[in-house]
């Protein structure tokens, strides 16, 4: 088993914290900063309006296909009448 740097609790939590310190210098830092429209915030922004566009025309191909008249007027549904 590896020792213990602080506690077993703090060891964690300080690696999460370094993790995205490192990662918040490399985003603003202006030498190794990447171009804005591959920064983290636009990546996910683009990604996210890809889904909302595939759900998008799923919803419209699955709504077309759904026969609603024919799951209102079911065999069951017409013997509790």
């Amino acid at each position: 088993m590896s020792p213990v740097l602080l506690s077993r609790t703090i060891d964690p939590l300080l690696g999460i914290f370094t993790g995205f310190f490192a990662f918040y210098l490399y985003e603003t830092n202006p030498r190794t900063a990447p171009p804005e429209r591959e920064r983290l915030h636009n990546l996910l922004k683009w990604k996210m309006d890809k889904r909302n566009q595939e759900l998008e025309e799923k919803g419209k191909n699955e709504e077309q296909a759904i026969d609603w008249k024919g799951l209102v007027s079911t065999p069951e549904g017409d013997k509790k009448q």
